[in-house]
């Protein structure tokens, strides 16, 4: 009983997985939308009726045949009629060949019926024939019988065919669609009969067919094809429309999802406790998130107070400003109205004169005329020049608040930067790590970022990604230090404000390289003629001006000449370890050699004569310190990648450039792109020196070399041609020096 119970109280708990999303109420002969979701058929047809469609189509199995929908037959007492046939309009409309909006007759483009999901609210198309080209969910119809079953426990199945009261139902015939007594059932399934053929079933509310048919050939469907995602028949498969589709029998797709559907839940019932503990934390969630959204709304009131307090403060003094204007403007006029009115005959200054002319004693008018003359002349000349002592207009009070208005329109929440967009160009791995980004046009600004980054080559630990970061990061580009050599960094990045942190940018894969860096500076005081070659004031870059050798060389009738070979070594001599530094060579350079070679043999081929004949001369063929002597297996001095117009060349010719003899003879030659930096890894310890690609870190080429002494980096040059040194990244300058035109590159 307990098993019993839990049972009863899952199907209960499950009630809202079997709503119909159009009518809130159990579904009913439930349609599969393309979609995958469910919908009532006739919530269907309803929803298509809105949208203007006639005669979208149905089931027509699901169409009520039974003698229960008959009136003529609802009580075995009535005398028995046979139904009648649908006539040929139903017919139609149920097979999906009516009409809607925008279909004419013979179109050769009938319009496709799309329907409005109700469950994730976007349109799905359902072909031509409409819903009749749909699946019933026959599944969910049983779930939600089996639902109705255990919520209404102990409440009988009547018969459908008895006159009220009805008794109580205990057969149910698929074929008629209707439940039955014992004695309607026999009533309505005569001896000797087609009706009598009709297996009885179990009383049921809910009348299926007895499996899954084809909505186009209504066939028993057999196969399911993976590329459609649709249950097909077999004269489906033999159809254009799934030619070249991968089908497979519907056992095996049944297995396969059912398999999965098993794992699935059983690790979901497995890991109920990781439920329980993810629902708490969603539940206090929602407890902080209606604490912090109450404390949003009194900050933003707070806020809004704040400014309507500084608007009343200003409204304030602004107004009193006016007043103390105004009151100083009615003061003067006041005392003007005044004046004037003491002119008027009889009154105040006027009478006061015409008083005084009646004086007859000279020296006493002269004395008091004297002082009123002067008042007079003035008001005299107040009377001729008339003007207002104040200003009636108050326009310099007028306040633009245009900007303000704006300001206040556009005041909305602060929002978090938007996720950085890593600068590619500008970003790269050598001694140390540049991370160089920027923020999209419109995102609003950041205070500070954050940088993150771990290695991808190594073995994974259990449980989440750690990364290691750099908080607070000032400007857009940062400087990781002391990476590890020879890994591969992902790198990421996101901004922050008062707001919070925005959205991590894309991850960004740096290779480091392959051992430490040398550093270095080019040397001239070996094999450099100051006359053909430019070494810059920093050491770093050098430029090939070709000289009147090579130009004759390219002239045609010319059998012979002399050809220059200038040499340029770094200032380092490695004697140990693994070396690994990097160089730019200008794609318009003629002929350059980049490698390295014995110290002592680089300065002995110096004090011979640089010049050689033919301008197809190789000049690694005189450096090789007597390689026709030596045998196959010793190692030659020298090791060089030749580079010309843009090219690398590979193969025979590099090898032989190098010093290489191998027991195979020499390779193919070949050449290959150049690319914007190449590489140079020297292992001293094992006598190998191998050419990269600066940039993918992609193999070129691996020469032997005699580390018997010391070996420098070595830079030869046949013609025109420069070299740019590989900048450490912890001592780049942000500036650009250029050489004969030839402009240093980042």
């Amino acid at each position: 009983w307990g098993a019993k119970g839990h049972g009863l109280t899952s199907m209960k708990n499950m009630e809202k997985e079997l709503l119909c999303p159009v009518c809130q109420e159990m579904y009913k002969q439930p349609l599969v939308l393309p979609c995958t979701h469910n919908v009532c058929q006739a919530c269907a047809r309803e929803v298509l009726g809105q949208q203007g469609y006639i005669g979208h189509g149905g089931d027509p199995s699901s169409e009520p045949t039974s003698p229960a929908s008959t009136p003529s037959t609802r009580s075995p007492r009535l005398s028995r009629r046979t139904l009648p046939k649908p006539d040929r309009l139903d017919r139609l409309l149920k097979s999906g060949f009516g009409t809607y909006p925008g279909r004419k007759r013979g179109a050769l483009h009938p319009q496709v019926i799309m329907f409005p999901c109700p469950a994730c609210q976007g349109d799905v198309e359902l072909g031509e024939r409409g819903l009749a080209g749909l699946f019933r969910n026959l599944t969910l119809e049983r779930v939600v019988e089996r639902y109705r079953q255990s919520v209404s426990v102990g409440g009988a199945i009547l018969c459908q065919l008895c006159k009220p009261p009805p008794l109580e139902a205990t057969k149910g015939c698929t074929e008629c669609r209707a439940t039955f007594c014992n004695e309607c059932f026999k009533l309505f399934h005569p001896w000797g009969t087609q009706k009598a053929q009709h297996e009885p079933t179990l009383p049921t509310l809910s009348f299926r067919p007895k499996g899954l048919m084809c909505p186009d050939h209504k066939e028993e469907v057999t196969h399911y094809c993976k590329t459609c995602q649709r249950l097909v028949c077999q004269l489906c498969r033999v159809r254009r429309t799934h030619s070249g589709h991968k089908i497979t029998p519907v056992l095996s797709a049944y297995q396969a999802l059912k398999d999965k559907l098993t794992k699935s839940l059983t690790y979901i019932l497995g890991n109920q406790d990781t439920v329980q503990t993810q629902i708490c934390e969603l539940e206090e969630t929602v407890r902080h998130t209606e604490v912090s959204g109450q404390q949003a709304k009194e900050e933003v009131s707070q806020l809004v107070r704040g400014l309507g307090a500084v608007l009343e403060e200003k409204r304030a003094s602004l107004l009193q400003a006016i007043e103390e204007c105004q009151q100083e403007r009615l003061a003067r006029l006041s005392a003007q109205i005044q004046e004037h009115r003491s002119l008027l005959d009889g009154s105040g200054l006027v009478g006061y004169a015409q008083e005084v002319l009646k004086e007859t004693d000279q020296p006493c008018f002269v004395q008091a005329a004297k002082q009123l003359h002067n008042r007079i002349a003035r008001a005299t000349e107040a009377l001729q020049t008339f003007r207002p002592a104040a200003s009636s207009s108050f326009r310099h009070c007028q306040l633009d608040v245009g900007r303000e208005m704006k300001l206040l329109t556009e005041l909305n929440f602060l929002r978090v930067p938007e996720a950085p967009v890593i600068d590619t160009q500008r970003t790269f791995a050598y001694d140390q790590i540049f991370l160089c980004w920027r923020l999209p046009p419109h995102s609003p600004p950041a205070w500070h970022y954050t940088v993150e980054f771990r290695r991808t080559d190594v073995p994974a630990q259990p449980g989440p990604t750690r990364w290691q970061r750099r908080e607070e990061v000032r400007g857009t580009s940062a400087l990781l230090e002391n990476p590890d050599t020879g890994s591969v960094y992902v790198l990421r990045v996101r901004g922050c404000n008062k707001a919070g942190y925005g959205e991590y940018s894309e991850d960004v894969h740096l290779h480091t390289p392959p051992a430490p860096v040398l550093h270095f500076f080019l040397d001239g005081r070996w094999g450099a003629s100051r006359e053909r070659l430019a070494i810059s004031k920093d050491q770093r870059a050098v430029r090939s001006v070709p000289g009147l050798p090579l130009l004759l060389a390219a002239d045609r009738l010319l059998t012979g000449c002399h050809l220059s070979v200038d040499v340029v070594l770094g200032d380092v001599a490695v004697t140990q370890g693994r070396s690994y530094w990097a160089c730019a060579v200008d794609p318009a350079s003629y002929l350059v050699k980049v490698g390295v070679g014995l110290e002592s043999k680089l300065q002995e081929s110096f004090q011979g004569a640089p010049d050689v004949i033919s301008p197809r001369y190789d000049p690694d063929s005189g450096h090789d310190s007597g390689a026709e002597d030596a045998t196959v297996e010793a190692s030659p001095p020298f090791a060089f990648l030749t580079i010309g117009m843009g090219k690398i060349l590979l193969g025979s010719g590099a090898n032989a450039g190098a010093g290489l003899t191998g027991r195979d003879g020499p390779a193919a030659s070949c050449t290959v792109p150049l690319p914007p930096r190449l590489g140079i890894c020297l292992d001293y310890e094992r006598g190998r020196v191998s050419f990269l690609d600066a940039v993918s870190f992609r193999g070129l080429l691996e020469c032997p070399l005699d580390c018997s002494g010391p070996v420098c980096p070595a830079f030869c040059f046949i013609g025109g041609g420069a070299i740019q040194l590989q900048e450490p990244v912890g001592t780049k300058p942000e500036r650009k020096v250029t050489i004969g035109g030839f402009a240093k590159l980042d």
